[in-house]
């Protein structure tokens, strides 16, 4: 799963008795090269999704990481792009990825818990990759309320969600161990490092979407083909902040 240039075993086993935030402080300089990394396929597909809704004027990537969210605002976004996130660590990094860039539009980053936005509304688009599996679903009506403040009216909160897997293939029992094992890991150390994978439905996140104030609607991701229902394995939601 890892390349050479990624993290090894040993740092990967103190980043995950770590805290969130020291964790990812400590994985930074690495994490580009695990597969944690949202892939450039994936940012591709979100992009060539929400260009047909923009034009958008300044940008969010909520819980930005390493900025790899920022592929997909700059292109769409005339004004400037912001990223937001707890993590020093990967702030630092997501600066060193994007300097020597074209820095049209401006590009800024910004240390915050994504739970307490501190914008105003101000942003037309914000996006997230990866992150809502940190987010107990107690904690989702605060997140999404203060992406639905940091919008101006019309704006756009756009993000990925896949499909669950089916019972039967080997992905679902992979997540089902991972989650079990997190939360044993949480009940038996501290600090907590809260990771999971089947905590983010969709049905529950339109609900507290809608009660954010967002009007919800979802786009097939093409590129990433169909289930055997013939519903698509991924769909990108786009919640609207009403005019």
């Amino acid at each position: 799963m890892f390349t050479s240039q990624g993290p090894t075993l040993r740092e990967l086993t103190v980043q995950a008795l770590s805290s969130i935030e020291h964790g990812y402080d400590l994985l930074a300089p690495k994490f580009d090269h695990t597969p944690f990394r949202t892939p450039d396929r994936m940012l591709d597909a979100v992009a060539e999704t929400l260009r047909p809704l923009g034009p958008f004027g300044s940008g969010l990537d909520v819980c930005c990481g390493t900025g790899a969210g920022t592929r997909v605002l700059r292109p769409l976004c005339r004004e400037r792009v912001t990223g937001v996130d707890f993590s020093a660590g990967m702030l630092v990094a997501a600066r060193e990825s994007a300097d020597g860039e074209s820095q049209v539009p401006a590009l800024s980053w910004v240390r915050a818990d994504a739970r307490a936005l501190p914008f105003a509304p101000a942003f037309d688009l914000a996006v997230s990759f990866g992150a809502f599996g940190h987010f107990l679903p107690s904690e989702r009506p605060a997140l999404f309320a203060g992406v639905h403040r940091a919008l101006r009216p019309g704006g756009l909160f756009a993000f990925p969600v896949g499909a669950p897997p089916l019972r039967r293939h080997p992905l679902y029992w992979t997540l089902l161990g991972f989650d079990v094992a997190m939360r044993v890991r949480n009940l038996l150390w501290r600090p907590t490092f809260v990771m999971y994978y089947r905590t983010f439905p969709l049905g529950g996140v339109r609900e507290d979407l809608a009660r954010a104030g967002f009007t919800v609607a979802l786009h097939p991701l093409e590129e990433f083909g169909r289930r055997p229902d013939g519903s698509p394995n991924w769909r990108l939601v786009v919640a609207r902040k009403p005019v």
